[in-house]
This record gives structure tokens, C-alpha cells and sequence, in this order.
């Protein structure tokens, strides 16, 4: 089989692709060390929005994964540049944690409880009661929907949690109104990422360890795609279940590092 690219810009999954329950997938390492030597774009992309850049690069860094902050892309972010780009120096009232709060901060966004453009929902470990119901509140009297990604659960040590897109579906029912969701499988949060890096879909390439988010996300955009096998998909026979295939699969990303000159 010949060798894909090269790709000039790479966009990259973070759990399941680099690292797997805090310890970096073999070959990570040196994938991140020969794109940078290569001068090759790239960001490594998560669904969660619960930390900023610097705090994602720290917990990575202490894992023995030695990302830059600036190469790293949240849901948060992207829902940041969504809104910056809809209604910039707007409000908000937000259910999350930092990685979204300052990432709305730095576009300019008031947060508040009385009448804000949005009600922002995002990742946190502590839903509170109370906040969902300003939510629904909110809401009710006009506030716009927007979430920053659609998992229904997230990992834990313990086992799985509920997550934005479980809390979503019961301000929905409480509502009526279908929040609009950034993060993937949206391919809004591919092109906003591509434009970050100066990049086009035809030259790069997106490594994921999901058919329902990354696949499909990096699909939509027009991008190569590599589904590896280190992460929540472990099997072909899960490839198999969907419609739509990547263009690639591969055990890890270790299989890749020989794609880069």
C-alpha cells in the first residue's frame, strides 16, 4: 500500500488518539515531535470544554505528552469564534467551567443571568440543579440555545458521567427549543480550525478514534480522514455499523509517524 500525502496540515483527535486514560498512546510522542520538525500545521482538537489551552497543556504535559497550548483547539473555542462571528460583544449566561468562561471572556462577552443573547451550555462535573433551571428560564423568555458539544457521557475513573448533550436534551424537554451544537461532529468546528492554522481541507488530514464525531466531522469538511483503533472504536466490526467509512484505519497513531517527511 503506498503512503497517504503528504499532508500539510494535520488536525488530530486528544483522548483515544494521543493519549488513553491519561497515558500517551505509543508513537504520540514522536507524531507530535516530527510534525513540529516538519513544519507541519497542525492542532490537536477535544470535544471537552472544561479546560483552557494552558490548563490542557499542563494535565498533557504531566502525562508525559508535550503539547503547546496554541496547538490546541476546544469546543469552547470554537464556540467562542460561533458566537464572535453571530453577535460579537454580545451576553450570555453560562453552565460550565473555566475553559469557557475565559474562552467568552476573551471575545469580549458579558456573562449574565438578566437577558442575555445566549444560554451557554458546556461541560462541567458539577450540574447544579438551580443553574439548569435559570437556564430553562431563560430560555423560555427568549434567550438563544447553543451548546458546546453533543456527548450524551463523558469517562470518569468511576465509569461514565452524564454529559452537555444529556443535560441538553432535558432543558430541551423542558423547553421546546433544539439547542444549536458547536463542537463535532458539527464541521464548523473543522473549518474554524483549519482557518486557525491557515490551512485547506485538501491538504490535511484528521485522526480521530470515532465514526460519530470525528470521522464524520472531518468527512463533512472535506477532509482525509483516519479512524485508529486505540480508542472508543476498537474494532472493524464497529467500523462496519455506519454508512459512511474513513478514509484509513489504523491500529494507532503510531502507524502514521512514516506519513510525515
Amino acid at each position: 500500500m503506498t503512503t497517504p500525502g503528504p499532508f500539510d496540515n494535520w488536525l488530530s483527535d486528544m483522548d483515544g488518539v494521543l493519549v488513553h486514560e491519561g497515558v500517551p498512546v505509543p508513537g504520540a510522542n514522536t507524531l507530535i515531535e516530527k510534525l513540529q520538525s516538519a513544519g507541519r500545521g497542525f492542532l490537536v482538537l477535544t470535544n471537552n470544554s472544561i479546560y483552557t489551552p494552558n490548563d490542557l497543556h499542563a494535565r498533557l504535559k504531566k502525562s508525559g505528552l508535550d503539547v503547546p497550548a496554541g496547538n490546541i483547539y476546544t469546543s469552547a473555542m470554537a464556540t467562542a469564534d460561533f458566537l464572535h462571528s453571530q453577535r460579537p460583544k454580545g451576553s450570555a449566561y453560562v453552565i460550565g467551567e473555566s475553559g469557557l468562561t475565559t474562552a467568552l471572556h476573551e471575545i469580549g462577552y458579558v456573562l449574565t443571568d438578566f437577558r442575555p443573547d445566549y444560554v451557554v451550555l458546556g461541560e462541567t462535573r458539577r450540574y447544579d440543579f438551580g443553574a439548569l433551571t435559570t437556564a430553562v428560564r431563560l430560555i423560555k423568555a427568549g434567550s438563544r440555545f447553543i451548546c458546546t458539544n453533543p456527548d450524551t457521557t463523558g469517562p470518569s475513573l468511576e465509569g461514565i458521567l452524564p454529559a452537555c448533550g444529556a443535560m441538553a436534551a432535558m432543558i430541551t424537554a423542558a423547553t421546546g427549543a433544539e439547542p444549536y451544537f458547536v463542537g463535532k461532529p458539527n464541521p464548523l468546528m473543522m473549518r474554524n480550525a483549519l482557518r486557525r492554522i491557515g490551512a485547506h481541507s485538501e491538504s490535511t488530514v484528521m485522526i480521530g478514534d470515532r465514526m460519530d464525531t470525528d470521522v464524520l466531522s472531518g468527512l463533512e469538511a472535506g477532509l482525509e480522514t483516519v479512524l485508529v483503533l486505540s480508542g472508543v472504536t476498537d474494532s472493524m466490526e464497529e467500523v462496519e455499523r455506519y454508512p459512511f467509512r474513513p478514509n484509513h484505519v489504523k491500529d494507532s497513531v503510531a502507524d502514521l509517524i512514516d506519513w510525515i517527511e
